[in-house]
């Protein structure tokens, strides 16, 4: 799938649905065989897997139980020197909701540049900011590099790897020493199959893996694996308030956090069940039609004519 989709894929959407596939396949296996996926991984390296929170309100977050949170920066280069102040002053009213050891970590979302972003981190430094996550564009690999090489002698980790693809960009992250923790999406960049690979090259490099969100495929992927210590839960809750599906109703026993942290079930596949009550198809057609109607109908609707067959 990856080869056939080269000239307009490599990464993005195309990854993405390759991703699902990928996972799906991973699931029927573990059903087949009567196994959890992180049995076909090599089973569990940890007893349990301790989860940090995404969220605006991480003094919540701490009352819930979680090892630490991530707030957003509210700030970027086009707010000028008075926007920077107002990042630092925003991060410390948050150190001081949560006190001075709750890990607290900021989450950039691609919107900083490098001479920003090593201003930043080194004015954060009296608040004990654990890490400053995502902060360049995905594809400024040198910039990374260049910021880490410049917060070496601060306590500050760099993190990145939410919207990079397959093991190729990962090597490159790894290779240059981008950045201290590498954070994948098992559900973009190419499936568990992907992600496996990609946690064992940064192993060789003692680099630590703690993936962005996806719930049940990454905390699979983290009990198998040593270098991957963190999990992290994305609070979607209205009031940041209550631990939700991170997938709403699609898996009704889809595993949750409790008291900071994630306990997998011992189900077969990924051991969650797929909610089939909402879904349809977005073109479905009626049952009774037959197979030349249904074929002389799609001629006639171009949103359901292939555009390319592989």
């Amino acid at each position: 799938m990856w080869r056939a989709t080269t000239n307009y894929g490599r990464k993005g959407l195309p990854l993405q649905a390759i991703s699902a596939v990928d996972l799906a396949i991973w699931d029927l296996l573990g059903k087949l065989r009567g196994e959890p996926v992180y049995a076909l991984l090599g089973g569990k390296t940890k007893d349990r897997c301790p989860v940090y929170c995404t969220t605006a309100k991480p003094e919540i977050a701490k009352a819930l139980g979680f090892a630490g949170a991530k707030v957003p920066c509210p700030y970027g280069p086009a707010d000028g020197d008075a926007g920077l102040r107002k990042n630092v002053e925003y991060v410390a009213m948050q150190r001081e909701k949560v006190g001075p050891h709750f890990p607290l970590m900021l989450d950039c979302y691609m919107a900083l540049t490098v001479p920003y972003t090593i201003k930043l981190a080194k004015a954060l430094a009296p608040y004990g900011v654990k890490w400053i996550e995502e902060f360049l564009p995905p594809d400024d690999y040198d910039g990374y590099a260049e910021v880490r090489r410049a917060l070496l002698s601060e306590p500050v980790l760099t993190t990145t790897g939410e919207h990079e693809y397959t093991r190729y960009g990962f090597r490159k992250l790894i290779a240059d020493r981008a950045v201290d923790v590498l954070q994948p999406d098992i559900t973009w960049l190419g499936g568990l199959t992907e992600a496996r690979r990609i946690v064992a090259m940064a192993a060789a490099y003692d680099v630590l893996v703690v993936p962005h969100g996806s719930s049940v495929y990454s905390y699979h992927l983290q009990y198998a694996f040593c270098n991957c210590p963190l999990a992290e839960f994305i609070n979607l809750s209205p009031n940041a308030d209550t631990i939700t599906p991170y997938f709403g109703g699609l898996f009704p026993d889809e595993p949750l956090p409790k008291d900071g942290f994630i306990d997998l079930p011992d189900r077969p596949g990924f051991g969650v069940t797929l909610c089939k009550d909402n879904l349809h198809r977005p073109y479905a057609r009626p049952a009774s039609a037959s197979a030349a109607n249904f074929g002389a109908t799609a001629k006639a609707d171009p949103p359901c004519e292939p555009r390319m067959r592989l």
